[in-house]
């Protein structure tokens, strides 16, 4: 009996077709549905790790539908319906090849350029004098190309985009609207619940009615950067290092004991207590983000229970 997931094979009514990514794999149904179902698989440095951990996929699909429905109103997403705690049935759409990244604070990957003495990131220039974590005089869109299984996303500026027919014009345009809008909404939300949304990244496709749509995933801890705003300026002001709510803890303990991903290095050891630590941060996380308690599901047989949810679904459609 499972009671975690870390890799599914259904044959779902109507299937056509699966596509397994680093931690979601998604079903193609009947042409133009798809269902996502989010594993608890951890991905970091784009590497697998070895293990799972409990309910980390019940988290990111509970938050990411939260924060999808509460966006709705200013973009329209891909989300069909939630049959499952760990499962999205959406809209088939062709996905945009290129990855919105907005930042608001200069951190992780823009601060580690700067650090580095570039003061212009995918094509946005960044000012003079700037410490870790500032926060941007405005949001600064950052995209990068989606790369292909087992590659990383790299940078790209908006002119090399328009320049390389990867996005039309008006598509690209509509895409930073879009990207614009759920970045403050995010912050709006996050605010609420004492929190800083620091960056995230969207992505956007189109619908087999030419509908521009958000998809995957929004404003979930593997997507995005948050810092508590209580003591943010002190530890600033402080020069020390942020308070932060994302999988950030995960990369930090891997680059502790090692290990980045590289050639010939070892994933440190996933004990017990470890799993269980890593799944009760991510219960933090969801309780932080949204404000709400988070309500474990059934994981006595998780596989079990997804199919038979699904199915129902896709019968009763």
């Amino acid at each position: 009996m499972s009671t975690t997931i870390n890799d599914t094979n259904y044959n779902f009514p109507k299937q056509e077709a699966i596509y397994k990514g680093k931690v979601r794999e998604v079903y193609t149904i009947d042409k133009n549905l798809l269902v996502m179902v989010a594993t608890d698989r951890l991905s970091a440095f784009d590497v697998i790790m070895p293990k799972q951990i409990p309910f980390k996929g019940q988290i990111l699909n509970q938050i990411a539908a939260k924060m999808l429905e509460a966006t709705s109103d200013i973009v329209p997403n891909w989300v069909v319906a939630t049959p499952d705690p760990n499962v999205t049935v959406g809209e088939a759409c062709d996905t945009f090849k290129v990855e919105m990244v907005i930042r608001g604070y200069l951190t992780g990957h823009a601060w580690r350029e700067y650090k580095a003495g570039k003061r212009v990131l995918c094509g946005v220039p960044m000012p003079e004098g700037m410490i870790e974590n500032q926060k941007f005089e405005k949001p600064i869109i950052t995209p990068s190309t989606k790369a292909e299984i087992g590659d990383h996303d790299e940078d790209i500026s908006r002119e090399d985009i328009l320049a390389n027919g990867i996005v039309s014009k008006e598509d690209y345009e509509q895409l930073e609207a879009y990207t614009y809008a759920l970045f403050e909404r995010g912050t709006e939300i996050a605010a609420k619940q004492g929190l800083i949304l620091v960056d995230t990244k969207y992505e956007f496709g189109r619908t087999s009615a030419g509908k521009i749509v958000v998809i995957d995933e929004i404003h979930t801890p593997d997507s995005s950067r948050y810092f508590y705003a209580e003591g943010y300026e002190a530890i600033q002001a402080g020069d020390q290092k942020q308070k932060q709510l994302s999988k950030e803890f995960v990369r930090e303990w891997l680059l502790e004991n090692g290990f980045q991903g590289k050639e010939g290095q070892e994933i440190p050891e996933l004990t017990e207590a470890k799993i269980e630590e890593i799944s009760n941060r991510y219960i933090e996380l969801y309780e932080k983000i949204t404000g709400e308690t988070f309500v474990k599901a059934d994981i006595s047989n998780v596989l079990e229970r997804i199919e038979t949810n699904v199915t129902s679904y896709l019968q009763e459609r």
